[in-house]
């Protein structure tokens, strides 16, 4: 080639600079690179998470109904008891003495009183009737004129006796008879002194788990003082002091998860039970309270658990990401979205379900925008690199 077709050194070194400049004005006027993310249409849960503890709706204290001196314990803190199992034993001379004696008399009522009344029936069932007789003979002998009236008023009388005497004895004997009331006493009396003994052996009312005891052998107890507390084993709950910030969207019913930090392998299904009516002024959170819906055998009073509580859920609805949404007062917002000239628009937008990282828009957007997470001036030109939405919200 000639020289006079050659280009110039410097117009070699001009066109890719110039090419440079073009490219650089043309980015410049196309704005600065900034993340955004596309919307679309998935599955979204709203859940309340905090942290709690175990405890038991049913405390049972266990006390005495009478005033003596601790024999003997059978249980300590964290063992298992079941309804009718002995935990404490008082002392009980006194109450076997009084057993034995009522025994003692029931068994002289059987072998000695009840015979002897027996016998005083039968005994002054034949004097009346023998005094009966003696009246009927004096009566006749009285008609004949043999006898004076004198000596026939003494027959009678003899014969009246006779019938008394007969009479306490029936009432002796009937009350001595088997089911009598003399019997009938005796039993109460020996049911109220077994009791009694009863009473010195103290057991548990519930199923459970000892959570504290305050009595050792030895020991002078009385009515009105807790001895030991039974935590109900079909009782137990969780109970959440949960911001109340966060408590708008709880109700009753609603299902939860449950993981005690001792046991993280171990997750609970549970449902809120019950909503305190009022918040603690001084942590201002309100208790909610959740109960498993099955068994957990390995919690323990007062361990720290973390709740996952599902406080609303949609099958499919449109989401996007929590840090793309500025200026949030309750259901409103605004969104930064990215127009098709490259310029950013600013749209209120109404939002429904509120999920970890991402929330339900119900007006103001369609599936396939695109929104800027950064907060930028409405109108300004940017160019947008699509970042993947957040997982795990189903």
């Amino acid at each position: 080639m000639s020289d006079s077709h050659r280009l110039p050194r410097w117009l070699l070194i001009l066109i890719p600079l110039l090419l440079l400049a073009g490219w650089l004005g043309w980015q410049q006027w196309l704005g600065p690179q900034v993340p955004g993310y596309r919307l679309e249409a998935r599955p979204l849960v709203q859940r309340v998470v905090a942290s709690g503890e175990v405890d038991s709706q049913s405390l049972a204290q266990v006390g005495s109904e009478i005033t003596g001196v601790i024999r003997a314990r059978h249980v300590r803190e964290g063992d298992s008891v079941r309804a009718g199992d002995l935990l404490l034993e008082l002392r009980d001379e006194d109450q076997q003495a009084r057993v034995g004696e009522v025994e003692a008399a029931l068994d002289q009522l059987v072998q000695l009183q009840r015979p002897q009344a027996q016998a005083a029936l039968s005994e002054a069932r034949t004097d009346l009737q023998q005094a009966t007789r003696e009246r009927e003979r004096r009566d006749e002998l009285f008609r004949r004129q043999l006898v004076s009236a004198e000596q026939r008023e003494q027959a009678r009388q003899a014969e009246v006796s006779a019938r008394t005497r007969y009479e306490r004895a029936q009432l002796a004997a009937r009350a001595a008879a088997v089911g009598g009331s003399d019997e009938q006493i005796l039993r109460q009396q020996l049911a109220a002194a077994r009791a009694a003994l009863e009473k010195t052996r103290i057991r548990a009312q519930v199923d459970g788990v000892v959570q504290t005891r305050d009595v050792e052998p030895g020991d002078l107890v009385q009515p009105g003082k807790a001895l030991l507390q039974i935590a109900r084993t079909d009782s137990r709950e969780i109970i959440v002091p949960l911001d109340e910030k966060d408590m708008g969207p709880v109700r009753l019913g609603q299902p939860a998860l449950v993981i005690a930090d001792a046991y993280p392998e171990q997750v609970l299904q549970a449902r809120v039970s019950f909503i305190a009516p009022a918040i603690d002024s001084s942590r201002g959170t309100i208790d909610i309270h959740l109960e498993l819906l099955e068994p957990a055998d390995f919690l323990r009073q007062g361990m720290t658990v973390s709740a996952d509580i599902r406080t609303g859920h949609r099958e499919q609805t449109l989401v996007l990401p929590n840090d793309a949404l500025h200026n949030r007062r309750g259901e409103q917002a605004e969104v930064l979205r990215w127009g098709s000239d490259n310029q950013v628009q600013r749209v209120p937008v109404r939002l429904g379900l509120r999920g970890t990282g991402l929330t339900e828009v119900v007006e103001g957007l369609s599936e396939g925008d695109v929104v800027i997470a950064d907060d930028l001036a409405e109108g300004q030109r940017v160019r947008v690199r699509i970042e993947p939405m957040l997982a795990g919200e189903a």
